[in-house]
């Protein structure tokens, strides 16, 4: 089953955004799916590897859930679906590794960036929209570890995830935190957020 490892050309953008919204009727999901996206083609660049590979894991991490909502049918499922529609199989593995109970130890690079964009890059997102205006830009990081403490806003985060994640990608948390926010500014508008 392995598969080259110049991946991205065996699965476009296009072609993945294509199965994202087959399976994804959700707005929020697909917001959630491009920021992830955002997030993973930014450390990609920051760490010399393909942004497009990288992009395609973000934005199909969670193409299954509306069909697989609970462990650990997603991502399982989700992952026999992408092999079988020529979904790179180190992507695949770096989407079952975002699932702590998938059982995939995180070991790669892009495994350990897409677990730590996962959490993170949904929780700033929510953290911007209820900013005045709904604005990005300017988003600290104090402000969003404040709003890590407040259980009861975006309770569907897991929080430590989010401090797992920055560790595990060996990034102390504020700069985690201020590099996913420059990469959801990036692609504001797509989000539902404005820049200032």
């Amino acid at each position: 089953m392995a598969q080259p490892a110049g991946t991205s050309e065996l699965i476009s953008r296009d072609a993945a955004w294509s199965v994202l919204t087959e399976f994804t009727r959700s707005d929020s999901l697909r917001k959630h799916a491009r920021a992830v996206e955002a997030s993973m083609r930014a450390y990609a660049r920051r760490y010399g590897e393909d942004p497009e590979a990288w992009g395609v894991a973000g934005m199909l991490h969670d193409f299954d859930y509306e069909m697989h909502p609970r462990a650990p049918q997603h991502p399982l499922k989700g992952a026999e679906i992408l092999l079988a529609r020529g979904v790179p199989e180190r992507l695949v593995r770096a989407i079952l590794a975002h699932a702590d109970y998938a059982g995939m130890p995180r070991v790669a690079l892009l495994e350990r960036a897409l677990y730590a964009c996962d959490e993170l890059s949904g929780f700033v997102h929510a953290v911007a929209l209820v900013r005045p205006g709904r604005v990005i830009t300017g988003l600290e990081p104090a402000s969003v570890r404040k709003k890590l403490k407040d259980k009861g806003f975006a309770r569907t985060v897991n929080r430590d995830d989010v401090y797992r994640g920055a560790d595990e990608l060996g990034v102390p948390l504020d700069e985690h935190i201020a590099f996913v926010v420059a990469a959801l500014s990036d692609i504001a508008p797509d989000l539902g957020l404005a820049r200032a």
